[in-house]
């Protein structure tokens, strides 16, 4: 029987046997983290051997707003049993900006509230995006109280559920899957520049001026920045110009997906799609080791000029490195000569 959670409360109640679980509280997860290698339950024809990594830099800012996480057992961390088996992984980057509380809010406390709700996991889609709007009003409770916590955050996150890969983003953050060696775009960076994302906004009553959303962000999707004027709307939530409703893309994963990339905004001033892919391809087939590819990443990105913070985060599919991708060399091609250039020659020839 599928079993199915009471969304009141910090206690877990199991429709199933009436079992009452003692919610864990989450461990502080700190930078840096590889999460533990598994190997997921029988789904379908293709099963992910997931292996995760992390690595941030400050970079030459002054502070560090940056921050990630990766849970390889999502409900397992929370002290919830596992439904049918099947292991829910979380892996997320945050970039704060004006501050580092609104990353680290929403990096403590996200996946809690995503594995609390009451449809969790059946409906991912539906809890995710409704997790989004309630961690960011939660954080708003919290401002209320602490008027120094005036800051905000982009968020993307990632989860994969059996073949199931699932990427919610508000800002941005982006993820890219490396498909056979092929960049795939997974997410949309929400910045005003963007005609969908300054459509939403007009409409919402905000603007686009000199590229920031109100004059103000650089971003049209965040969690936190409750100490903007004419942002949000504290009466409803997920109103107003700067949305923390995040656009969700879900994909099945197939022996042709080799990992996914996720990074702050800092890495793609300086990385291409297919770049960070093909950097990424060639340091895995080198040494095969997910957490030391995001740190050659993030060190390449700093020696090509990035300014900003940086953090990269690898979720790999497959236990064995990325295959070399064979390239067909064009077969040579038998030239031969036309009929009326034959023709052309023997004039050109003969008056010569």
């Amino acid at each position: 029987l599928m079993l199915k959670r009471n969304k009141h409360g910090p206690n877990a109640v199991l429709t199933e046997g009436h079992v009452v679980l003692a919610m864990i509280h989450m461990e502080s997860v700190c930078e840096n983290t590889t999460t533990a290698d598994f190997k997921q339950s029988n789904f379908g024809n293709f099963l992910p051997n997931v292996r995760s990594g992390g690595w941030s830099d400050i970079g030459s800012r002054q502070y560090m707003e940056d921050t990630h996480v990766c849970i390889a057992d999502l409900a397992k961390n929370f002290g919830y049993p596992t439904v049918d088996k099947e292991v829910v992984s979380f892996y997320g980057v945050f970039d704060g900006h004006g501050g580092k509380d609104a990353a680290h809010f929403v990096r403590d406390n996200l996946p809690r509230v995503i594995v609390e709700d009451a449809d969790f996991p059946l409906e991912l889609e539906k809890v995710v995006s409704r997790s989004f709007v309630q961690i960011d009003s939660q954080f708003a409770d919290k401002c209320s109280h602490q008027r120094t916590l005036s800051s905000g955050t982009t968020a993307l996150t990632a989860m994969i559920f059996g073949r199931s890969l699932l990427v919610a983003n508000a800002g941005d953050c982006r993820a890219v899957l490396s498909r056979c060696g092929i960049a795939m775009e997974m997410s949309m960076d929400h910045r005003p520049c963007s005609l969908s994302e300054k459509l939403r906004v007009e409409s919402l009553g905000g603007y686009v001026d000199d590229g920031y959303l109100n004059g103000l962000l650089g971003v049209t999707r965040a969690l936190g920045d409750w100490h903007l004027e004419g942002m949000k709307e504290a009466s409803r939530p997920g109103g107003g110009p700067l949305s923390a409703e995040p656009e969700i893309k879900l994909t099945t994963l197939t022996k042709d997906d080799e990992f996914l990339v996720i990074g702050s905004d800092g890495l793609w001033d300086v990385f291409s799609n297919q770049n960070a892919v093909d950097f990424a391809r060639r340091r895995l087939q080198e040494h095969n080791d997910v957490r030391r590819c995001c740190r050659e990443i993030v060190e390449e990105a700093i020696r090509r000029g990035a300014t900003d913070n940086l953090t990269a985060v690898l979720v790999s599919f497959h236990l064995v490195a990325p295959p070399q991708i064979r390239v067909n060399q064009p077969r040579r091609v038998a030239r031969s000569i036309s009929a009326d250039g034959l023709n052309s020659l023997r004039i050109l020839l003969g008056s010569q």
